[in-house]
């Protein structure tokens, strides 16, 4: 297990000044010891920036720097918020405000709205879902049945209010950023952004981001009310400050005013957000827009084994073995443990019973299902593992589920301890009480030996004890009422304990979380990096994401692959090219391209090898081998993902084409190409010479006749307009 160099008095009266610094390492000490000014802490993964941060606000208020209502601590998460209070709490400083961005700003926008607008605040929509479908509908869009195409409207949406766009700058802004909305050119996605905000007005709601952008509209137009919040919160901490969008930094800079009191905390190599907004920028220019501050680099890494630090080194590094700019080299100050392993299985379905058997085996050696977990690149991974564990008894939980507090069996429980709490004399002790309530509820002492719906059920009313038995240990004087007063502040915050079974996480739901043994499934190429990571930003982004699924691990880490998605099917995948650098730890059957005699050197023949990149199917992810899969990108095993009438237009045409010039089809465009137009669905010239197979020639030939048939046009009027241009040029 991590150690520190020192522990801290049980007792929150005990803590002076001195004995909240004795706790800390000497890089933590340098954070904690300077609580005014402004300081930027490169934190690396397992380093302890939370005991930094903490220990630093607690400090500040032990030595009389801080007045603890003054401080405002913000993160991104409720559970990381509820996890930072709970510190404070135990280091005596109490009356801390630790709140995301959205709570925060919430808190400010009820209570501020009176004055500024007058009335109440608008009722925030708890989903975008049925306002975005409502504004496709308006725009004539049939995606009401379509639930992913609407979640993707709606993390465009917000994707774009985060960079403070309007229907008006939209465009302009998704160029810059090079992004593409999905399914729709940037025209329509202004269309739909306006839409969405007429339906919002129409309903008389507002959603998250509006939060933060009508909190920042306030504070922008009302100097009253922005002095205000600055003589409320004088000294501001943020974690996760790699994370941080446009309009979050916009929030923090009117809090902050023209004061220096900011401490910020991140890490370059941790930055998986990209994609919602989160720019690292911030992060690493706050040095020259802060001259005054001090850098801070928190680089022991108090989770890990070294065996697993060292892993995590080389994967960051990549293959060139060069640190990318700002990372933390990691330093690891555990002790050893086993080598990480990488094992290669047949296909998807072999590699997770082989995972869950993995898994089976350490329950039966006594390591407890909550210690473990198996991380994956995307959400549509999980079922094989779901069911692979289901068959072997093993209870799971899949992150992201059905919120803790949300379920039947906790808000029963609940409602029972709220009740017994009125008639608590303290002739029992908190903990046992709160069982005596729980067997009440059909709670049982010892764990069912089935599995499903009935383990999970026992397991979140176990966590209710287990949570007792925790605040007794931090307060305790704490009794029944004082208990309820946690349950619903940690209901508000969704601050969930830990539940009894072995996590299923995608690699994003996975951060900032840790477990003794981590299996980290389906690393190949395809999956990390994904196939639609094409810029080089974007493959150094998943390159971070392996990154912070390895450091996720404190003693264990096993990394497995498949060769192909199903079985039987031909082995075509290769492992992921992030793992190149670490083939001196995994073996040689971590490189994705093997070693063979004639690339020793990099030459062939006397001459530079030209290497050939790997090609992914968009689809499942498999290696693509032949010329026609690479030029449409998708394997022979999955579906067409174009317009089969798009496609039997262009086919129709090409025929007639071929005909009137008397040679095959093929010599006006092959089927691989006339697929790639058809899903691609190119609306310029330039689009379409982008396509493999459209040549300069060919362009001038035929890329009026394609342009106008993936405009709507129909066949015959093409033709005619065809034929009328060559008797024109005749």
């Amino acid at each position: 297990m991590p150690t520190q160099p020192h522990g801290i008095p049980a007792l929150v009266g005990e803590l002076t000044p001195d004995a909240i610094l004795d706790a800390l390492d000497p890089e933590q000490r340098e954070v904690a010891a300077q609580p005014l000014g402004p300081m930027c802490v490169l934190a690396g993964a397992g380093t302890g920036k939370t005991r930094a941060i903490t220990h630093r606000i607690a400090y500040g208020v032990r030595s009389a720097a801080y007045q603890p209502q003054r401080v405002l601590a913000v993160t991104f998460t409720a559970r990381a918020a509820g996890e930072m209070r709970t510190r404070l709490r135990a280091l005596g400083a109490g009356g801390v405000q630790a709140r995301t961005f959205h709570a925060a700003a919430l808190r400010q926008l009820h209570y501020f709205w009176p004055q500024a607008v007058g009335g109440a605040a608008p009722e925030v929509m708890a989903h975008k879902a049925a306002a975005v479908a409502q504004a496709a509908a308006s725009l004539r869009l049939d995606l009401a049945r379509d639930r992913t195409a609407i979640r993707d409207l709606a993390a465009e949406i917000e994707w774009a209010k985060v960079s403070m766009l309007t229907p008006e700058t939209y465009a302009a802004g998704a160029r810059a950023a090079r992004r593409e909305p999905p399914g729709l050119d940037a025209t329509a996605m202004a269309r739909v952004l306006d839409a969405y905000e007429q339906v919002k007005t129409g309903r008389g709601a507002i959603d998250f981001e509006d939060v933060l952008l009508l909190t920042v509209g306030i504070l922008q137009d009302h100097d009253e009310i922005a002095r205000a919040v600055r003589s409320q919160y004088r000294h501001f901490v943020v974690d996760e400050y790699q994370d941080v969008n446009a309009l979050q930094q916009r929030l923090l800079d009117l809090w902050v005013g023209e004061r220096h009191d900011l401490c910020v905390v991140g890490d370059p190599a941790q930055t998986i957000y990209s994609f919602t907004g989160a720019s690292p920028r911030h992060l690493l220019e706050f040095p020259q827009n802060h001259p005054k501050a001090q850098v801070v680099r928190l680089v022991r890494n108090y989770r890990s084994t070294p065996q697993v630090v060292e892993l995590a080194n080389l994967v960051v590094r990549g293959p060139s073995g060069s640190m990318r700019s700002n990372a933390v080299v990691l330093q690891a100050h555990s002790e050893a443990g086993p080598t990480p392993a990488l094992t290669s299985h047949s296909d998807d379905p072999a590699e997770a019973a082989a995972v869950a058997a993995e898994v089976a085996e350490r329950v039966k050696a006594g390591v407890p299902p909550s210690q473990m977990a198996i991380l994956f690149r995307t959400n549509g991974q999980s079922e094989a593992f779901e069911s692979a564990l289901a068959e072997r008894d093993v209870p799971y939980l899949v992150r992201g589920g059905e919120r803790f507090f949300a379920r039947t069996e906790v808000r029963e429980a609940v409602l029972l301890l709220r009740g017994a709490a009125r008639s608590d004399d303290g002739s029992k002790p908190m903990p046992e009480l709160v069982r005596d309530v729980l067997l009440g509820a059909g709670w049982t002492r010892e764990a069912p030996s089935s599995g499903g719906a009935q383990r999970e059920r026992w397991e979140s009313l176990a966590a209710l004890a287990t949570l007792s038995d925790d605040l007794v240990a931090v307060t305790p004087e704490a009794r029944l009422p004082d208990f309820i007063r946690e349950l619903d502040e940690r209901a508000s915050a969704q601050h969930a304990p830990s539940v009894e079974g072995v996590t299923l996480a995608s690699l994003h739901a996975a951060k900032g979380l840790e477990w003794d043994v981590v299996f980290l499934a389906g690393v190949s190429d395809g999956y990390l990096p994904i196939t639609m990571a094409e810029t080089p930003e974007a493959i150094e982004e998943e390159r971070r994401l392996l990154y912070v699924g390895v450091t996720r691990a404190r003693r264990e880490l096993r990394l497995s692959w498949a060769g192909a998605r199903t079985p039987g099917a031909r082995a075509t995948r290769r492992p992921s090219r992030f793992l190149d650098g670490a083939a001196s730890v995994l073996g040689e059957g971590a490189r994705s391209q093997p070693k063979s005699k004639s690339s020793v050197g990099g030459r062939r023949g006397g001459k530079p090898a030209r290497p050939v990149l790997p090609a992914y199917c968009r689809g499942c992810g498999t290696e693509l081998t032949t010329a026609g899969q690479r030029k449409v990108g998708r394997c022979d095993d999955c579906p067409p993902t174009y317009s089969e009438a798009t496609f039997e237009k262009l086919r129709e045409w090409r025929l007639a084409v071929a005909r009137e010039a008397s040679v095959p089809a093929y010599v006006v465009f092959t089927d691989a190409t006339l697929t790639a137009i058809a899903e691609r669905e190119p609306s310029s010239e330039g689009e379409l010479a982008q396509v493999s197979g459209v040549g300069a020639r060919k362009l001038a030939l035929y890329g009026a006749d394609v342009l106008a048939l993936l405009g709507g046009s129909p066949v015959e009027d093409v033709l005619e307009k065809r034929s009328a241009t060559t008797e024109s040029d005749e």
